[in-house]
């Protein structure tokens, strides 16, 4: 019998033990956002996002979205507080691709080489974001979240998501040199 996540909410604040299938079913996805942003702290992160969400229980209000929105909501208020580590990691990323050496002539190889080339560039370009518009960007592209549940999960209105994911693209594309080839998206 699958029970609906903001009725476990509900129920584990007068028994705590049907908080667990929340983690069970939300843990690997928030996992995954965490690792594409941060990298190795995200089991640490992880950890911490479901604790200051147990925590947070008895306060949950639905709000008509799904209990992603607000566990995404969570963990990225835990990066926030990670930010200065996560720029970090971008830029070492990009010194780390920029540093490879060019192998021979092979295609295969010479096509590797090059996403190797434009990682650096993007990671790059996502440690030069507004860290607001990072984290815009990043629930939609690693999270795979609706605006409506970046809207939720940020706390702002949608057209500030819109406007957010928006800039990042601009900023990120000029980055990347490819500010001309691709076409806007869609809002």
């Amino acid at each position: 019998m699958h029970i609906a996540d903001d009725v476990l909410i509900q129920g584990s604040v007068r028994e705590p033990e049907q908080f667990a299938p929340l983690f069970d079913r939300h843990a690997v996805t928030i996992h995954r956002y965490l690792a594409r942003r941060i990298g190795a702290p995200a089991d640490d992160l992880l950890a911490e996002t479901f604790l200051i969400a147990f925590r947070r229980r008895a306060a949950y209000q639905p709000l008509g979205l799904d209990v992603r929105a607000w566990l995404f909501g969570i963990a990225t208020n835990v990066l926030h507080r990670h930010v200065r580590q996560e720029e970090r990691h971008y830029r070492a990323l990009a010194r780390a691709a920029g540093e490879q050496p060019r192998p021979h002539a092979d295609d295969t190889v010479d096509a590797r080489v090059d996403a190797t080339a434009l990682r650096a560039d993007l990671a790059a370009a996502l440690a030069k974001l507004k860290a607001r518009d990072r984290d815009a960007l990043l629930l939609l592209a690693y999270a795979q979240l609706s605006y409506a549940e970046i809207a939720a999960t940020l706390d702002i209105p949608i057209g500030t998501v819109r406007s957010r994911i928006n800039r990042a693209r601009k900023v990120t594309r000029a980055a990347l040199g490819l500010a001309d080839r691709l076409p806007e998206e869609d809002m």
